[in-house]
């Protein structure tokens, strides 16, 4: 059964993006830990390599099957523990990615909201359930839950017509 659909459409100057938000009993400082360390990262998304003080790190995404190469983040802004602005290069006739993340603690809970811009239907179709996928498997690691029990065919293509129509 698919989980229901949580993301919304927002807007960031003159840019479309996809929002989705995630709270966790937790304090800020493990949240940003969560999203930044490559071993906290490997336990729901994958691993980064590279030293993030030149301006990018190379992340291995682990849940993308075998054949998957490692995809280069440039990092655009970086203020620890509250935001992280990263964008991917359009690779294999691709759109581009630009990700924010943006971390609040509020009485011993914080809030990760996520967000891609996005340019049209199809591409919200496609990276909205993954990205569901994606930090549902966030929010099991950090709650001891079990990743592998996420399982994408529930995300997708189940979650895409909602993506789509924040979009159309």
């Amino acid at each position: 059964m698919s989980p229901r659909p949580t993301g919304r459409r927002g807007t960031r100057g003159e840019q479309d993006r996809l929002v989705l938000e995630r709270t966790f009993a937790a304090p800020v400082e493990a949240v940003w830990a969560a999203v930044t360390e490559s071993e906290r990262l490997a336990r729901w998304i994958g691993t980064w390599t590279g030293d993030p003080a030149t301006g990018s790190v190379a992340l291995l995404m682990n849940a993308e099957g075998d054949d998957v190469r490692p995809q280069t983040f440039t990092i655009l802004a970086c203020e620890p523990p509250r935001l992280l602005e990263l964008t991917a290069g359009a690779e294999g006739g691709e759109e581009g990615w630009h990700l924010l993340l943006e971390l609040d603690e509020h009485d011993g809970s914080t809030t990760l909201t996520f967000s891609q811009f996005v340019s049209d239907a199809e591409t919200a179709a496609g990276v909205g359930p993954g990205w569901e996928y994606y930090l549902d498997r966030l929010v099991a690691a950090e709650t001891g839950g079990d990743v592998a029990a996420v399982d994408f065919d529930d995300y997708h293509p189940a979650q895409g017509d909602h993506y789509r129509s924040l979009f159309a």
